[in-house]
């Protein structure tokens, strides 16, 4: 059944009531109940509708540290506009155990430098010859299509701005955390931080210059060579990015001095002292030619090293014969994922309609927008005597809660006990079909893998539904946890939607009076990470996103729940059983 209520302008939708008979003392009624309208939920006789609002948040100044893993490159969303990703890291060696005088021989010398940072790939298929091909995981690039992936301008300088661990302004959150400052109308080639007090230029900040490459990023697998003549042996490993850090007598001259001459020194002691005499690297990304590629990177991965390779004189002297040898330095330390976010100015909504909801969602990741979701919000004709004045929540609370002889809740065991029992809820969100949808080579389409991630705006942590779920795949996210955070669907016209469980979040709603009916919306590349980062100068309605939407460059466009087209607004839809 559906009903119209004039005070909230909601159109009719259709609501069905199956009588289901059970061989039992106690029968139920299995009711669907579905929201079509801007604001409603409707499911009795008495076509009571409960409002849903939506609206715009554009986001600045999210954190940038601490991430799971970081963008680097150039890519331009068709709907949204250029996002460039740099990175500031620390380094750390490998090891401090051998740190004597000797430890790198008799008048070392560097031979190269090289850095090298795993992809995120999958293994497809080896030929006969053991060679393997791979498909690069995150890899972000015009219409999806690696047939477009373009190069990229990497420059490698040393970093000279230490990032701390400690925040000395406040000692009781013990750590520094870095935010991001983007805005590409301000600043079009400069990366920039922010801190509680402090805006921080890395190009005010940059020493040696290490590599300045036209990098092209390709899956092909790296090739290993062991042995020589007929023993030569090749072995091979998943793509990666590898950079020479030493294309220069300068540059190989500083590392001498950073490394080699070290030796015994405290510098290379402990952690503390060599992040305090190198304070890292700045990779600093540029399109060519307003063209170009962006990757996912993981620097925490165990294959994410710079290899100093070095020679050093034997104990002959002969200088003919000379020792060879490597040291080893991870990226264990702070990183800073910088973005500079050249924008559509007129796509990003400024002035969000908070009272009635807005008519399209825009969301975006690399600080950009996301949406809020306040279930139940506005004033509803609850007892159906034409008025509408009692408070959606509440009347939620009284039509699926059981009630004494008076009225009261009856709570037993510190749970409120239910005459409707919620068997499924679903937020059904349409994606808008006027965004740019181009398909790849392969038949999908630009918005064929987006996922969408809901939150609990009152603490930012995921919902009941999402850790409920058993469909988690850590090895593939773009199907992972597709019970509480669907897929993507398609039907045969071609329009496509999601639907995001909120069984458990209702019915926690229901049986325990909590009170998080205010969620957070976002777009992600991984719906596993489940990491929050703060907001600086965040006001009280959002103090915080999932990671997992700062660490994607895509965005997209949904229909809110004040969606001009009736069959398109954002709806709540809820399956129950009641007792006769």
């Amino acid at each position: 059944m559906k009903k119209t209520i004039k005070a909230l302008n909601c159109s009719f939708a259709i609501l069905f009531i199956f009588f289901v008979s059970v061989s039992c003392d106690t029968e139920y009624n299995s009711i669907e109940s579905d929201v079509l309208s801007e604001d409603n939920f409707n499911f009795n006789a008495e076509q009571i509708e409960y409002p849903i609002k939506t609206y715009n948040r554009n986001l600045s100044g999210q954190q940038i540290n601490g991430l799971t893993s970081n963008l680097l490159g150039f890519f331009n969303d068709p709907t949204y506009g250029e996002t460039t990703g740099s990175i500031v890291t620390q380094v750390i060696p490998s090891s401090f155990a051998t740190n004597t005088s000797e430890m790198f021989g008799v008048n070392p010398v560097i031979e190269s430098v090289t850095l090298t940072i795993p992809y995120f790939s999958t293994q497809t298929s080896v030929d006969t010859d053991g060679k393997p091909t791979y498909k690069l995981d995150s890899l972000y690039v015009e219409n999806n299509d690696p047939a477009n992936i373009k190069p990229i301008k990497i420059t490698v300088y040393e970093n000279n701005y230490f990032l701390r661990n400690f925040n000395p302004n406040d000692p009781e959150s013990n750590s520094q955390n870095y935010y991001s400052k983007a805005d590409g109308q301000i600043n079009s080639t400069d990366n920039f931080a922010q801190t509680e007090n402090a805006v921080i230029n890395f190009e005010d900040h940059i020493g040696q210059l290490f590599c300045d490459s036209i990098f092209t990023v390709s899956s092909a697998p790296r090739e290993i060579k062991n042995g020589t003549g007929t023993d030569e042996v090749t072995s091979y490993l998943p793509p990666a990015l590898e950079l020479n850090l030493a294309t220069s007598d300068t540059s190989k001259a500083r590392w001498k001095s950073l490394i080699l001459d070290q030796a015994g020194l405290p510098a290379l002691s402990n952690a503390n002292n060599f992040f305090n005499h190198f304070r890292g690297l700045y990779i600093k990304t540029d399109a060519i030619n307003n063209e170009g590629s962006m990757v996912l990177l993981n620097l925490a991965d165990s294959g994410a090293i710079i290899t100093i390779n070095y020679s050093s004189d034997d104990d002959d002297d002969d200088d003919t014969d000379r020792e060879t040898g490597s040291y080893v330095l991870n990226f264990n330390g702070n990183r800073v994922n910088t973005f500079i976010n050249n924008y559509n100015t007129n796509i990003l909504p400024t002035t969000p309609d908070t009272s009635n909801g807005d008519e399209k969602l825009y969301l975006k990741g690399t600080e950009g927008s996301m949406a809020i979701m306040e279930l139940f919000s506005g004033l509803v004709d609850c007892d159906g005597d034409g008025q509408v004045d009692d408070d959606a929540l509440e009347c939620f609370k009284k039509t699926f809660r059981k009630t004494d002889e008076n009225g009261n809740f009856i709570e037993i065991n510190e749970q409120f006990q239910l005459n409707r029992l919620i068997n499924e809820a679903h937020l059904v969100i349409n994606e808008d079909e006027t965004i740019e949808n181009t398909e790849d080579s392969n038949g999908d389409e630009y918005h064929a893998y987006d996922r969408l991630y809901i939150y609990n705006l009152e603490n930012n942590s995921p919902i009941l539904d999402y850790n409920s779920d058993l469909t988690a795949e850590a090895s593939n996210p773009l199907m992972s946890r597709r019970f509480s955070l669907g897929t993507r669907i398609v039907d045969e016209q071609g329009n496509a939607k999601y639907k995001l469980k909120v069984t458990d979040l209702l019915n926690n709603i229901l049986a325990r009076d909590l009170d998080n009916t205010k969620l957070g919306l976002v777009i992600t590349n991984n719906v596993n990470i489940n990491v929050n980062s703060s907001i600086i100068d965040s006001d009280s309605e959002v103090t915080g996103v999932p990671a997992t939407a700062i660490i994607t460059p895509r965005g997209t466009v949904l229909h809110g729940s004040n969606s001009n087209d009736d069959t398109k607004k954002l709806r709540l839809e809820i399956f129950f059983t009641e007792a006769k």
